[in-house]
């Protein structure tokens, strides 16, 4: 079966794309703030107790992130001036209020991020896709005062029809599609993909490959120096993926805090967040014919 969700695009044909004030990169910090069920496997640092039910090993690494490791990372965004892309799950605005109102007070973006992230988007029947998709989105606005223009479903997944039933809910972009370091346009109307990552992801770097801190330190000066490179021919976006029970570990906040310090003084970078990103696109980029 081919996709028909958005056809194929090589960078090199494009047009140029300008950011604003001449920058070359536009970054913006993807925030997960997840909340885990206690009675479902889920992201595990352990694999040999995940099936288990409680699993307190692996669920506890989880809540760390809520307790301990948001809070954390908060002081190294401040300090940057970075507003984050929120990520959220609607199952937090009961079980962690005080993460919403720190982020009401910075006035970050919120983006729907599924109900919690032991629920994955196929596992909702098609026939209530559309009831599961509005109360993620209601409960979202209510808690935050803002409705989301995006959406990532938890752990990346979608149904075939998940875009075109969140256009219909008034949202303008996705995350999922991690294929491009332009956003662009899908095939349905009023609907664009902004670039996520799964490479630039603490999960995959940390977990995934156990790779130490002064590693993922080199790698975002990497990513953002080729992507600067990359940029002469048309602006590129950075997103840096992040996960409070992973990047929030004392151990590493020093990492985070010189990765973003390199990112925040480089010259030609956009501080801003995927809201920004996707408006500056559809407005200022012609559809192609």
């Amino acid at each position: 079966m081919d996709q028909q969700l958005f056809d194929y695009s090589p960078i090199v044909d494009r047009e140029p794309l300008h950011w604003p004030d001449g920058a070359r990169v536009a970054f913006y910090v993807g925030l997960n703030i997840e909340h885990y069920r206690i009675d479902r496997p889920s992201t595990s640092t352990f694999a040999g107790t995940a099936h288990l039910t409680p699993d307190p090993l692996n669920y506890g690494w989880r809540d760390y992130g809520p307790r301990v490791g948001f809070w954390r990372l908060l002081k190294a965004l401040d300090r940057h001036h970075i507003r984050a892309s929120v990520l959220l799950n609607s199952d937090v605005v009961d079980h962690y209020p005080q993460i919403i109102e720190a982020g009401r007070e910075r006035d970050w973006a919120w983006l729907a991020h599924g109900k919690n992230n032991s629920v994955l988007q196929p596992d909702v029947a098609p026939e209530e896709e559309r009831a599961y998709l509005t109360e993620v989105v209601d409960t979202i606005e209510k808690a935050t005062g803002k409705r989301p223009r995006g959406w990532m479903g938890p752990a990346l997944t979608e149904s075939f029809r998940t875009p075109e039933l969140l256009a219909g809910l008034g949202l303008s972009y996705v995350l999922d599609w991690t294929n491009d370091d332009q956003p662009y346009r899908l095939n349905v109307p009023g609907m664009l993909s902004v670039p996520y990552s799964v490479e630039l992801n603490d999960i995959g770097l940390f977990v995934g490959k156990h790779l130490s801190g002064p590693d993922f330190v080199h790698i975002v000066k990497d990513q953002l120096d080729q992507l600067y490179e990359d940029a002469v021919a048309g602006g590129r976006v950075m997103a840096l993926a992040l996960h409070p029970f992973v990047i929030g570990q004392a151990f590493r906040y020093k990492y985070l805090d010189q990765a973003l310090e390199y990112v925040a003084n480089h010259p030609g970078v956009w501080l801003t967040t995927s809201d920004d990103i996707a408006d500056h696109y559809a407005r200022t980029v012609r559809p192609a014919r």
